[in-house]
């Protein structure tokens, strides 16, 4: 028995078979909301573009993504992202975001996670100071600014792509809720905002409404996008489809924040951060009803109590829209590494769901 237990203790690296994928990931969250940073061991992805990266990811190599994001290596609200080359050589890299649904367009927390992971791995000159860091997403090109004291990152900010209201006070009949009051604006991606004061529901933002959040967020989801044609993207058509549903509740919070997010998006995630592309679509409304103006600051509060400060750094003409480029700031943290391991033999190898 004892030659076992010393065995345990001096045998602790496993290593795989031949035949099996290696793909190695640093794990991080931001706000509460994970990031699975895949950093070597895909295989390579052809195109000239992140969105043609991202097309031939979804056609080639979507059962990795439900291999690395379903259980058992994940679960059902996993969120992770690929670093593939830039749009141009303007730009540090590029960026797809991967999730339980497919491929989004836009993804607020991992940029500012990916902006602490380019710090700490040292993929840039760090300097003391902003740390500016160029980023091709699916839905264009972000900015952001990685803030460094004494060689440690301190938070990130970073101005958005031109965001815009398609429409404010919309109304639609949802099965089994009746007529719902939403505002449809795009922060990088879609979004229907139902606004907690102006619709009648019997829960609240906290996480004891987890499931009837998910149950209601789908329901309106699932009818906007049958009904309302104006999910429509000026320039690009693969951008132009919901992504998801924020309920907000617009009352100072007790932690002193001004306002609550929270997020349903894809097949039911919820998102456990304040949702940095909600939060710039958030801007552009409350700048149309004239609720924010520059040098002004929102606190926005997810539903695990984190906070994303959004604020108005410009406004420009975005095809028919008069559209905004918002700044929204957060931090994140790294939480561990993981080399997961794919065996061909295994019948679960691309991952499941239950939910």
């Amino acid at each position: 028995m004892r030659k076992t237990y010393q065995n345990i203790l001096s045998k602790t690296e496993f290593k795989p078979h031949k035949d099996w994928l290696q793909i190695k990931t640093i794990d991080m969250h931001t706000g509460g909301e994970p990031l699975r940073v895949i950093v070597d061991g895909f295989p390579e992805l052809k195109g000239n573009s992140v969105l043609e990266y991202r097309r031939y990811c979804k056609e080639h190599y979507d059962y990795l993504r439900t291999s690395l994001m379903f259980e058992p290596r994940g679960h059902a609200d996993m969120y992770g992202c690929i670093l593939v080359p830039p749009n141009d050589d303007n730009s540090d890299f590029g960026i797809l975001f991967l999730h339980n649904e497919g491929y989004s367009t836009m993804c607020g927390h991992a940029i500012i996670a990916i902006s602490t992971l380019a710090i700490e791995m040292n993929w840039i000159d760090v300097k003391e100071g902003d740390n500016i860091i160029k980023i091709d997403a699916p839905c264009g090109r972000i900015t952001s600014y990685a803030h460094v004291e004494n060689g440690q990152v301190k938070g990130v900010s970073f101005h958005c792509v031109p965001s815009f209201v398609v429409g404010l006070d919309k109304t639609i009949m949802v099965d089994g809720l009746g007529k719902i009051t939403y505002d449809l604006a795009y922060g990088g991606a879609f979004y229907a905002y139902v606004d907690m004061a102006k619709n009648s529901f019997n829960f609240d933002l906290s996480t004891k409404a987890y499931r009837k959040l998910i149950d209601y967020g789908m329901k309106i989801k699932n009818a906007v996008m049958r009904a309302d044609k104006e999910i429509l993207h000026p320039f690009e058509n693969d951008l132009g489809f919901l992504y998801g549903t924020i309920f907000i509740d617009n009352n100072k919070q007790p932690s002193g924040a001004d306002s609550k997010n929270v997020c349903v998006f894809a097949e039911g995630e919820v998102d456990r951060c304040p949702t940095g592309s909600g939060v710039s679509g958030r801007m552009a409304i409350h700048k149309a009803r004239k609720e924010i103006d520059y040098g002004e600051t929102m606190a926005i509060e997810s539903i695990t109590g984190s906070i994303f400060r959004g604020s108005i750094i410009s406004e420009e003409d975005y095809g028919p829209f008069k559209a905004v480029i918002p700044q929204v700031e957060g931090i994140a943290h790294i939480t561990g590494m993981n080399t997961f391991v794919i065996d061909p033999k295994d019948p679960m190898k691309n991952g499941f769901i239950l939910r």
